[in-house]
């Protein structure tokens, strides 16, 4: 063994230590980047594989007593639009009791909404009976938000990835085995352990299987409910690339439902974000992430940590919401962020504001829409709605003709010269 060399001037100084650390880290990162997955990217020209329209679902709240009469609605979704492309993927994002996960159950008729359309291959799946709704699901799966509740303890892991198998006659009784071998090699666990139970996999695993039996009838639209929260962050990094790898080879569209901002800006190429049943802004993922224009989604964008920000020095503002979430059974009139907005006024209470089209890919709700730091001083949607200021009806002018729908339009509203232009 060779010794220690102890010569004062053969001996590294901490500087160099400090910088030689620095490339090694650098040197590490990229080459962790290298074997990463990229950020998916958006196709303007994909045609939508589903479209939500004017969605609602309201929950009876009922007396106590021996006569229970509904006294109320908790008004979890109101009139939310819109549409995930083919192949691609939509992002959900907002606080914990804001709708993500009541959409997502709708859109699987889980839930039967009370109002509105989810038109997928020519038919409303908001109208149809249970009867027709039964082939529909072969092309519309969920993955649970919950690995450990979203499984059967009492049954094997072929009998959980098999059951959609034998329940829709995909494939004959004899060959549900080596499929569920087959779906389990795909989502890289090992296909010999198709006769363990639940409890005999980690959670990573355990959110592996569910993926693989959500992939079972091949479905061109999954429904993924925060399907990493429950997770390690580096198992969270393999179940993400495995999702893109899956979305890539089978051409899934995926409705993904987060509240990790980060996750999101890397799965998603558009992002829509909920408060209190409604969308306030939807857009892709270069206008949400760097030029939002509601203040709700730059509070929640002010909330992540930039890792970058921190090596380079300096602290981004934090925006800091007062007050709690309205209930949803009596939410407030106008806008339902105005309680806890900073740029509210008395506007806010009297209307609604529209989820207006402001870009080629951007929408939102919003009086006082402007980015951060540049809010205007007067609601810029007071000519479009007919009133002024105040949110009073302004006498000899007529409201405009605005097409809110789930897509976007080639014509928008510039909040800047608060005109509208066409593409």
């Amino acid at each position: 063994m060779s010794e220690l060399n102890t010569d004062p001037e053969q001996t590294p100084t901490d500087e160099a230590t400090a910088a030689a650390a620095a490339i090694s880290a650098e040197d590490a990162f990229a080459e962790i980047a290298a074997q990463g997955h990229a950020a998916a990217q958006l196709d303007p020209t994909a045609e939508p594989v589903i479209e939500v329209e004017d969605l609602k679902m309201y929950f009876p709240v009922k007396s106590s007593g021996l006569v229970r009469r509904v006294i109320g609605h908790v008004q979890a979704v109101d009139g939310i639009s819109f549409q995930v492309p083919k192949g691609g993927s939509l992002g959900l994002v907002g606080e914990s009791g804001c709708g993500k996960s009541t959409t997502g159950r709708l859109i699987t008729r889980l839930y039967t909404p009370t109002a509105g359309a989810m038109r997928f291959g020519g038919l409303d799946m908001a109208t149809v009976s249970n009867r027709e709704m039964k082939p529909l699901r072969k092309e519309v799966q969920m993955i649970f938000q919950d690995p450990y509740t979203s499984l059967n303890p009492r049954h094997t892991v072929g009998a959980i990835v098999g059951a959609p198998l034998a329940v829709h006659k995909v494939v004959p009784r004899k060959q549900i085995i080596p499929r569920v071998q087959e779906l389990l090699e795909v989502v890289g666990l090992n296909p010999e352990h198709y006769n363990r139970y639940p409890n005999e996999f980690s959670g990573g695993q355990r959110q592996r299987i569910g993926i693989a039996r959500a992939l079972t009838l091949n479905p061109k639209l999954l429904v993924a409910d925060e399907p990493v929260s429950a997770l390690d962050v580096s198992i969270q990094a393999q179940v993400i690339n495995l999702m893109q790898d899956l979305q890539r080879e089978f051409d899934i569209a995926f409705l993904f439902i987060a509240h990790d901002l980060a996750i999101v800006r890397h799965f998603c190429p558009e992002v829509a974000v909920m408060y209190l049943g409604k969308i306030v802004e939807i857009a892709d993922r270069e206008s949400i992430y760097g030029h939002a224009h509601h203040p709700y989604t730059q509070a929640l964008l002010s909330a992540v940590p930039d890792v970058r920000q921190a090596a380079v020095g300096g602290r981004r503002e934090r925006i800091r919401l007062e007050g709690d979430v309205p209930s949803p059974i009596n939410p407030p009139s106008g806008c339902r962020f105005r309680t806890r907005c900073h740029l509210a006024q008395e506007i806010c209470a009297k209307v609604e504001p529209p989820l207006l089209q402001i870009g080629p890919r951007h929408k939102v709700a919003c009086h006082f829409a402007g980015e951060l730091g540049d809010a205007p001083a007067t609601p810029v949607t007071a000519g479009l709605l007919g009133v002024d200021g105040q949110g009073s009806p302004e006498p000899g002018t007529t409201p405009e003709t605005l097409t809110i729908g789930p897509g976007f339009e080639d014509r928008w509203f510039d909040v800047k010269s608060r005109t509208m232009v066409t593409a």
